[in-house]
């Protein structure tokens, strides 16, 4: 299955209606009476995952930048007759980030797993980044995804009751040319995982990261034609993932198939770690094949 590229396109992603008759394995009772936490929820990999666990009974709820596409998105997962309720904030802050897990709390009295899918970059050169650009990377992807995480194991600590957090990341393992402000920040959390997840054990959480390829969303609009070229072709598989592989590995982690499995970095990219990379910024003139 290959992508043509040649061809001008008006649409990446999945829409609405494509995510919800997408087949999964998953029963549909199996987060019922579970209560789901998904940050980045709008769109992309995150609005398939909460509409995935909304599918499987969860209740959730779903954190994001913009009221306006949140309210869309509570519109949209209406039809599956679980409760939704949506916050706007920034996870820069953790002040914001603290009141939202207190929230949760008091309107649940639980939280059962945390997916942390809220981050964003732009492709360009290392050389050519500004401290502004840099640290509103390393602020949302990095410091955002930390704040999220602490917040969450705190009131697990201290409710006596266990967790499940996932970080969506990147796919590292080589750099990522043209935006090494992303891997700088995915690397961070990758690490802070593998290292929490130990420390946190005994509370009963369990701490991981999904590493995903080249998965086509509407973010695919922002690289340059040169760019967006290679996501295609940055796998064995030549072809990009969509945002349903990502929601069924992030429910494979979160359910009792993941029971056994903390600390973990799981690679849902194609091959791509074995085989090569994009180059979201267009591959510099002296790499021209």
């Amino acid at each position: 299955m290959s992508q043509d590229t040649s061809t001008p396109r008006t649409r990446y992603g999945m829409t609405d209606e494509e995510i919800a008759g997408h087949p999964t394995v998953y029963r549909e009772d199996l987060f019922r009476g579970k209560v789901v936490l998904v940050s980045g929820a709008a769109g992309g990999i995150g609005r398939a995952t909460a509409a995935l666990f909304a599918r499987l009974g969860a209740t959730l709820e779903l954190c994001g930048r913009d009221p306006d596409k949140l309210a869309q998105l509570a519109e949209a997962l209406g039809g599956y007759g679980v409760p939704v309720h949506t916050t706007s904030l920034t996870i820069r802050d953790p002040d914001q980030v603290g009141g939202l897990i207190a929230a949760v709390w008091e309107r649940h009295g639980r939280l059962d797993v945390q997916v942390n899918s809220a981050g964003g970059q732009f492709a360009q050169y290392a050389l050519d980044f500004a401290p502004k650009g840099w640290n509103a990377v390393i602020d949302t992807n990095l410091n955002g995804t930390w704040y999220m995480m602490q917040h969450a194991a705190l009131r697990w600590r201290d409710e006596g009751t266990g967790g499940n957090i996932i970080n969506i990341v990147a796919v590292i393992s080589r750099g990522l040319p043209g935006m090494a402000h992303t891997a700088a920040a995915r690397a961070g959390v990758v690490g802070l995982s593998k290292t929490v997840a130990t420390e946190w054990a005994h509370l009963g959480v369990r701490v991981n990261c999904i590493a995903p390829g080249t998965i086509e969303t509407p973010a695919f609009r922002q690289y340059p034609d040169e760019g967006r070229a290679t996501l295609y072709k940055a796998n064995p598989l030549r072809r990009a993932g969509h945002v349903m592989d990502m929601a069924q590995a992030c429910v494979y982690l979160a359910a009792e198939t993941g029971d056994f499995i903390t600390g973990e970095l799981l690679h849902v990219d194609g091959g791509q770690q074995n085989f090569g990379d994009p180059w979201p910024a267009g591959r510099p003139d002296y790499l021209a094949e």
